[in-house]
């Protein structure tokens, strides 16, 4: 028993720095999320080379966050770590469906496997919101809602084919329930407005014969 205090001290110390690193994980993660809703809110706003900076910022932030968790294997997968990790996805392949650029990878953005599908799983249900946008403008391009229409179906008709236990993919069952759900209204939004303007159209053309 001579050597107990050493022990404690000891176990006291690691634990003093894995604490610091669980606070500066925090801390990190807090700011990525940030630096993820600007970039998404500037893609919103058709803000490119602004939403381009910002994901800059992020991805360097997750690089960092990353690094000072290269130790502590069970802090880089605790779920503030991974939620912001996710984010990250969220936002890179929302701004490359909505620019019509190829999907990042995990390796590129450095996540793991079920972070990134449940972050294309949340980019999924933020094409709902830019095909919302596109249907209020009056001038708004349909075509260029119905090819988001189609990434959406495309997105989800990959993440149903994951049928594995939620300790895999991190919960994305339930992701992908929301997705389908989110996608089907989306579909019913975007043909009523195209048959709106099958209508409007049929209209104009038959005053036009009128007269």
């Amino acid at each position: 028993m001579d050597n107990l205090t050493t022990i404690s001290e000891g176990i006291r110390a690691a634990f003093v720095t894995k604490n610091a690193a669980r606070d500066e994980a925090v801390n990190r993660s807090r700011e990525l999320v940030r630096h993820c809703s600007e970039a998404i809110r500037a893609i919103h706003r058709r803000e490119w080379d602004k939403a381009t900076d910002k994901m800059t910022t992020a991805k360097t932030a997750a690089k960092d966050l990353t690094a000072g968790l290269a130790n502590y294997p069970d802090l880089y997968h605790a779920g503030y770590t991974q939620d912001a990790l996710k984010e990250v996805v969220e936002a890179c392949c929302t701004y490359a469906i909505v620019r019509g650029l190829p999907l990042p990878t995990p390796q590129e953005l450095n996540v793991e496997n079920d972070t990134f599908l449940n972050g294309l799983a949340e980019a999924d249900t933020e094409l709902r919101r830019f095909i919302l946008d596109i249907l209020r403008r009056e001038d708004g391009d349909t075509k260029e809602a119905e090819r988001l229409l189609e990434a959406m179906d495309d997105i989800y008709d990959e993440l149903v084919t994951f049928d594995f236990p939620d300790a895999i993919t991190g919960g994305l069952r339930r992701q992908t329930d929301i997705v389908r759900g989110v996608l089907e209204r989306t579909r019913g939004d975007l043909t009523t407005t195209l048959q709106q303007q099958r209508l409007q159209s049929a209209l104009k053309q038959a005053g036009s014969n009128r007269t």
